[in-house]
């Protein structure tokens, strides 16, 4: 039985695959909830977020260093601290990670397709990407590489068309009573208080955290490339490396773009959006059309990155349990497609069930919790292993625990209750044998 993955990607195979995880789930899926929670805030939010990804990327650039292998935390956890910290990290981002797929199939046919149709797309999308997955980790980089160039471009004229179109307002990007193209209207009210739109109009601490978490689910891609360390080439280089490189990429991306929405759409009007870059650009049916081709595009780059590394965290647990060796088999094609298969399984339920904002909110707890363990885990390494500076894990650890307990009271009780339920069934399967 063939348990072993092979190492086929390069630096900028290893880059584009974490750029078409990020740009895509922040851009057209985060933006408008994070508007919700922040108002003319949201720019705070968005560098908090940032702030966490960065303490993280380095602490999983410097673990995946030491260990490149599948499985990203769960692995060096189960290596560097203890198995028992290496489950409840790997059942995090497992948990999490599912999430994120249920969001973005249900994003990519939000943009994709007229109600009635966007759950059965968003099932399709999910069965049509994982078979691509399964095929092979270079067809997968393949077709990344040509999304995430196609997106990039798209995004490029989504750019030109709101600063050629005289929308754009700086005074928008701050002022709560700021009119957006969508017509809505912020109220007037005290600092920290909200309108008739119930965006609030000034610094709201909590709410501020509520935004960075929910953003945080855009960031959360790099990971993508550590989950890869069996299949890169010169791992102890090319990881690092390709992890900052994607998370600079992507927050310069990023905050680009919100500018540009938060400017002509306004607090409250990004906020109600349901589509925000499709407003953003106006009437103009041609920009319209291109902005939902870009959407769905980079939805379908961060569906392939997701199920990729999820299914590879799996098949890492798998191989180590005696009880889930099924899962723990390489395809003729190099890749661990009964776990990708699996992971298509439950997603396609969530979708069925949930919605876009449930399924952000629920899926950053999961990944904060995975994270955090991340930086507990990276603080343990000795000084001839480490590239980056504790303090970095340590405020890694105090922002992943902050905000995973701020993003929502629904998610904290759904992700708990689910971490509870799935120790015990695995301290039962152990104490079984």
């Amino acid at each position: 039985m063939n348990t072993q993955l092979s190492r086929s990607l390069g630096l900028s195979d290893a880059v584009i695959i974490g750029l078409g995880s990020m740009i895509g789930a922040g851009i057209f899926a985060a933006l408008a909830p994070a508007a919700a929670e922040a108002g003319s805030w949201l720019f705070l939010g968005l560098a908090l977020a940032a702030l966490v990804a960065y303490c993280n990327a380095t602490a999983s650039a410097q673990l995946a260093a030491q260990y490149p292998t599948s499985g990203g935390t769960y692995a060096y956890a189960r290596a560097q601290v203890s198995p028992w910290l290496g489950l409840v990290a790997g059942w995090g981002y497992v948990i999490g990670k599912t999430a994120s797929t249920a969001a973005m199939a249900l994003t990519f046919a939000a943009y994709a397709a007229p109600a009635g149709w966007q759950q059965p797309l968003a099932v399709a999308a999910l069965i049509a990407l994982t078979v691509v997955n399964s095929l092979g980790i270079s067809r997968t980089a393949a077709m990344t590489r040509v999304i995430v160039i196609a997106v990039l471009a798209i995004l490029t004229v989504f750019l030109v068309v709101i600063a050629a179109g005289g929308q754009f307002s700086l005074s928008s990007l701050w002022a709560p009573e700021a009119v957006g193209a969508a017509g809505a209207v912020g109220g007037p009210g005290a600092v920290g208080g909200a309108g008739d739109s119930g965006v609030p109009n000034g610094f709201d601490l909590l709410g501020v955290l509520q935004a960075a978490g929910i953003l945080f689910f855009a960031f959360a891609g790099y990971a993508r490339i550590a989950t890869l360390g069996e299949e890169v080439k010169d791992p102890q280089r090319t990881i690092p490396r390709a992890i900052i490189l994607a998370l600079g990429i992507t927050t310069t991306v990023y905050a680009v773009v919100a500018v540009a929405v938060m400017g002509v759409l306004g607090p409250v009007g990004l906020a109600q959006s349901q589509v925000p870059l499709a407003d953003a650009v106006g009437s103009s049916a041609w920009a319209q059309a291109l902005v939902r081709v870009g959407a769905a595009l980079a939805c379908l780059g961060a569906l392939l990155g997701l199920v990729a590394g999820i299914g590879r965290t799996f098949f890492a647990m798998a191989r180590d349990s005696r009880h889930f060796q099924f899962f723990a088999q390489v395809s003729r094609f190099g890749t661990p497609a009964r776990a990708e298969f699996l992971v298509c399984a439950v997603a396609i339920v969530l979708v069925l069930l949930g919605d876009i904002r449930t399924a952000i909110g629920f899926s950053s707890f999961g990944v904060l919790i995975y994270y955090s363990i991340t930086n507990i885990t990276a603080f343990t390494q000795t000084a001839e292993r480490r590239r980056y500076p504790r303090a970095l894990q340590v405020l890694g650890v105090i922002l992943c625990v902050v905000l995973a307990f701020t993003v929502s009271l629904e998610a904290v009780i759904v992700g708990a209750i689910l971490f509870a339920v799935i120790g015990a069934v695995v301290l039962l399967l152990q104490r079984r044998g």
